[in-house]
């Protein structure tokens, strides 16, 4: 089945229609901002040229798609259109949303789903830069979580800024999940004495928050080491997932936080805040293409149950509803 079909059937399963029209809201400001241009472009080029290449090209590099992405994609776009011998543009919408996908895809298995621990709590370790939205996103997948009927437990592995270990606290009563912290105490064993605390308590899923120091990379990898060897002694195979969160407003700044996050830890998903709040929701398709780690979770709005699962489908449907 081709993506065009898949993406139809999404809309017409009824299961998928409280989802979609989350995703619908939340990539609108992407969608109005670059599914009009491109409309304007088919309308301006009838005919597949090179002025009609340049200005699609610039057109996805205003998107946050990532100027590296965005020359593989057109490489691609450029083969097709000669193979299948293309020359007008009102056939290349269906082709250009079928490379994107290709390109996120490609042909390799990138799971979005939570590695959950078969036996004994699931650690979830959170990394990211201070103001992104860390603590509020441990906060709404407690929520999630809960929904669920998880047992969930909180650790303020942020130790030192201010104010950081009263808010996730706020986060675990709001949520009623159990907590654990302590201010201006070694991050390490803190989250030691946290994950003792889960254990004698048969918690089902562990969401420990960390320091976003970024300005010294070398401390911050040497407490990260220290706290991922605190989590293995307790617990051999945790943490199963370390999940960065990038505010998604901040666009290309996203894609350089990731690169340094990703040398001084093991990166296995990230979490994309704010993705509503932004035209340029392009910067999925950047991320991975630029550190190849999957996205999560996307956060499309401010409340306390707008994070999403991520959901490649549901994503470029949301990007490309109107030319469906």
């Amino acid at each position: 089945m081709g993506l065009f079909s898949k993406l139809k059937n999404l809309v017409s399963n009824k299961k998928e229609e409280q989802t979609l029209e989350v995703y619908d809201s939340g990539l609108e400001k992407t969608r109005k901002s670059f599914v009009s241009k491109l409309n304007v472009l088919g309308h301006t080029f009838t005919t597949v040229n090179e002025e009609y290449y340049e200005e699609l090209e610039n057109l996805l590099i205003m998107a946050d798609i990532g100027v590296n992405t965005v020359v593989k994609f057109m490489d691609r776009l450029r083969k097709r259109v000669k193979d299948e011998h293309i020359t007008n543009t009102s056939s290349l919408n269906e082709i250009i949303i079928d490379e994107l996908f290709i390109i996120y895809v490609n042909n390799a298995y990138l799971s979005d789903k939570i590695n959950f621990a078969e036996e004994g709590p699931t650690v979830l370790l959170f990394v990211g830069v201070n103001g992104v939205g860390k603590t509020t996103t441990i906060g709404k997948l407690a929520q999630k979580f809960k929904n669920e009927g998880k047992k969930v437990m909180l650790i303020a592995g942020d130790t030192f800024r201010a104010g950081a270990t009263e808010q996730l606290k706020e986060w675990a009563d709001k949520t009623q999940s159990i907590f654990y912290g302590k201010e201006e105490a070694d991050p390490a064993s803190v989250v030691f004495d946290g994950l003792k605390k889960a254990q004698e308590e048969n918690v089902d899923i562990v969401l420990i928050d960390t320091a976003g120091r970024l300005q010294n990379k070398v401390n911050l990898m040497n407490e990260l080491d220290k706290i991922n060897r605190v989590i293995a002694k307790f617990i051999p195979e945790a943490p199963h997932e370390t999940l960065l969160v990038i505010d998604a407003t901040t666009g290309q700044n996203g894609i350089s936080q990731a690169i340094a996050f990703k040398e001084i830890t093991n990166i296995t998903g990230i979490v994309l805040t704010k993705l509503d709040g932004t035209a340029k929701g392009g910067i999925v398709l950047a991320i991975k293409e630029e550190v190849n780690i999957p996205v999560k979770y996307i956060g499309l709005g401010e409340g306390v149950d707008d994070l999403e699962t991520f959901d490649i489908e549901k994503y470029i449907y949301g990007l490309f509803k109107d030319l469906l």
